[in-house]
């Protein structure tokens, strides 16, 4: 596979610079909420950049030099991240039959479990509002940076509804009692309390601040070998529905150790540790 490129939309923008891509929500009129057609481009782009990436790939470039993906930072254009579901798509939830919802959840579903999947590590950098769907995408992101005005909440119970089809995430994220209390709460909580529970994991002043520390972190990450960082999402998930025993689980991660040790990836890293030089996944 070589990195053509990316699909159109008009809704979402896509950059790539190197090995990282750059997704934005662009509905900044509407605060950014989710409709059918948004819903449906991020899933297009979560899905091609998810098939582009190193961990995916097994390679760091293609044939023609041009680097696969290993992170991927998503925002909002304008003053709010996402303010979730668009009012109509909610309307018309009101009015549609039992089948036509499964069919919107499902459509949901795709989007939020292509983004807590996806082989790239996963940035947000986000301000203002992330409510309903808007925080389930935060929670779907491996580090979220947020300023001081962010304002997060799983508001669906105001409307008489649950965050169900997010729920396996901002559970993840957040664990089983803060789920439920925010769940059931449906308030906005602030950055220092989104900070606390978990929800993000740094904060910075004002919105021009969050590229700076974007660019720290991804130079940081960019350290870590690619295939492990995919691989580390595959472990936890493990992690996360075992149902073997101890014994079990110690036999599969003495069996996942010796197959990393074993890879190109692996013997590249003992490699150069032992030649003291930098891995070449560190070349960028």
């Amino acid at each position: 596979m070589i990195m053509d490129t990316p699909p159109p939309t008009e809704l979402v923008t896509i950059e790539i610079q190197g090995s990282g891509c750059h997704i934005i929500l662009d509905r900044e009129d509407k605060f950014n909420a989710l409709n059918v057609q948004m819903i449906t481009e991020l899933c297009t782009l979560f899905e091609w950049t998810a098939e582009r990436s190193v961990g995916i790939q097994g390679e760091l470039a293609d044939s023609q030099g041009v680097s696969f993906l290993r992170t991927l930072v998503l925002s909002g254009a304008g003053r709010h991240f996402c303010a979730g579901a668009d009012i109509n798509m909610m309307r018309d939830a009101g009015a549609n039959s039992p089948e036509e919802n499964r069919v919107d959840s499902e459509r949901l579903d795709r989007l939020f479990n292509g983004l807590w999947s996806h082989p790239c590590f996963t940035i947000g950098a986000i301000q203002g509002v992330a409510l309903g769907g808007g925080a389930g995408l935060v929670a779907c992101l491996d580090h979220v940076i947020a300023t001081s005005n962010v304002k997060i909440a799983l508001s669906e119970g105001k409307l008489g509804i649950l965050p169900a089809v997010i729920g396996p995430y901002v559970y993840r994220r957040l664990g089983s009692a803060c789920f439920r209390r925010l769940a059931m709460q449906a308030s906005r909580i602030d950055a220092t309390e989104a900070l606390r529970t978990g929800f993000i994991e740094a904060v910075v002043d004002t919105p021009d601040d969050l590229s700076p520390e974007v660019d720290v972190l991804i130079e940081e990450v960019l350290g870590t070998g690619p295939q492990a960082v995919t691989l580390a999402k595959e472990l936890t998930l493990e992690f996360d529905r075992w149902t073997g025993s101890d014994e079990e689980l110690r036999e599969f991660t003495l069996d996942f150790t010796s197959r990393m040790r074993g890879s190109k990836e692996g013997q590249e890293g003992l490699s150069s540790f032992l030649d003291k030089r930098p891995a070449n996944w560190k070349n960028e």
